[in-house]
């Protein structure tokens, strides 16, 4: 397992409300954690906020 994946699991309530206050335009669609898939979310965020896969890993920098 990578350590995006172990950020994303073991914090994905805290990252999810991080993203919901700074793009409040994201629907909790959007936002659906698969595990496993965590290269699928990033892909989506990336299409939906038009940032780059480092800019949306800085989020799970917690």
């Amino acid at each position: 397992m990578s350590a995006i994946t172990d950020k994303i699991k073991g914090n994905w309530n805290l990252i999810k409300g991080r993203l919901k206050q700074e793009y409040a335009d994201l629907t909790d669609d959007d936002l659906i954690y698969q595990e496993g898939k965590e290269d699928e979310l990033i892909g989506r965020l990336q299409n939906i906020l038009g940032k780059s896969k480092e800019e949306i890993k800085q989020f799970f920098d917690l």
